[in-house]
Parts: C-alpha cells; structure tokens; sequence
C-alpha cells in the first residue's frame, strides 16, 4: 500500500499478462487508488513467448514472459479463475541482451521441460528455492498446504528441483526467493552443502550479477 502511495501522482507503467491485469484491477481494491493519477497509470502487455523490447539501441534489452504451468492463485474468485487463460497463471521471464540470456523464475508449480530448458540457454538462472521438501510447512507449523499445493517446486526430493535440473551443468544456478523454514539458509547445514556440491548457488540480499 506505501508503495502504491509513493506511486500515486508519478508516471507508472507496469507490464504484466493480460491476466494479472485483470486480476488486479478487478479484484484488488489497493490498485484503485492508481485510478486518479495524473499522468494516468500505464499498462503494457507481457505476451507469452513473445520478446517485449525495452530499448530502441542496440544491443537492446529484452523481456520474454515464458509460461510456467501451475494455477492462478486462491485469493483470486472462482469466477474470474475460470475465464482467465490458464496458461498466464504462473510466468518467468527471460531476459536476453547482447547474447547474453538469464531467467528468473521465484514460482516453479511442476517440474516440467520448459524451464529446464530455459535453464539449460541461459547464462544465469534464478529459480524458485522456497523450500527445501514438500511437506515443510505442515512439519515445522503442524498445519498448511505443501510447497506444491503453493505453487513451489521442492527443492529436494524426487522430482524436486535439484532432480529436475541435475543434467544442466551450463550457467550459473541461484536459488531465490527462499522461505525463513528453508534449512539451506544455515551455511553450516547438510542441506546447504547439498546445494553447493550439486553446483548451485544462494543468492542473499544486494548480490549483484555482470554478464
């Protein structure tokens, strides 16, 4: 809500999927107090698997948004759900500049090829490291949903996120957006290990990346 305060009389674009936009607008009364701005708030449109150009220079920068699988999440009405193309409900994206390519993927929902194969282009992958097993949540808080049933491919486990990537040995590999449960953030733990001899890395707060 600050944000969207500090934001209220400046210009404000944002690019998202038809979706989202829709979602947001129709359903998120926080984003009505946008309604007023002056200059009026800009919505751009995310394509799927298509790049959006960001800079008419070369070498231009630019933003592919790469369907991910999954399920819109639960806040969002039955209603809306169901005239909503399931194919926006999760997204990454793909950012390539000068032959350069990272992905950045906070919510993987299934282990699947798409990713792995973006994964397997890209010099830099940041990808969904929220938590350790599926099943973490209802062990350390006696109740919830598992990581799946979020939208979180485990990191661990069968199927789980180092299993799904274990034959992508080019670029670097960042696990982000990691929940306070996730054992891996212990720098002395087995499971912080694990992560490192299976040539993964732990990105931390104001890390930065040159490509």
């Amino acid at each position: 809500m600050g944000l969207l305060h500090l934001r209220e009389f400046q210009s404000f674009r944002i690019y998202s999927t038809p979706s989202v936009r829709r979602i947001l607008t129709k359903e998120n009364t926080l984003f009505r107090t946008l309604e007023r701005a002056r200059p009026p708030l800009q919505w751009e449109t995310l394509p799927l698997d298509e790049p959006v150009h960001f800079s008419q220079q070369e070498p231009a920068l630019s933003c592919t948004a790469v369907p991910l699988g999954g399920s819109f999440p639960d806040y969002v009405s039955d209603p809306l759900r169901r005239s909503l193309p399931g194919n926006e409900a999760v997204i990454g994206l793909e950012w390539t500049q000068n032959k350069k390519r990272f992905l950045y993927a906070p919510s993987l929902p299934v282990a699947g090829d798409t990713f792995r194969r973006r994964a397997a282009q890209s010099d830099l992958s940041l990808l969904d490291g929220t938590f350790w097993t599926d099943d973490e949540l209802i062990r350390i808080l006696d109740s919830g949903k598992t990581a799946r049933q979020m939208g979180h491919l485990p990191v661990s486990g069968p199927d789980g996120l180092l299993e799904s990537m274990q034959l992508v040995k080019n670029g670097r590999r960042f696990l982000i957006h990691l929940n306070n449960t996730n054992p891996v953030l212990d720098e002395e733990s087995a499971e912080n290990r694990a992560v490192r001899q299976a040539g993964w890395e732990i990105a931390h707060d104001g890390m930065e990346f040159e490509l």
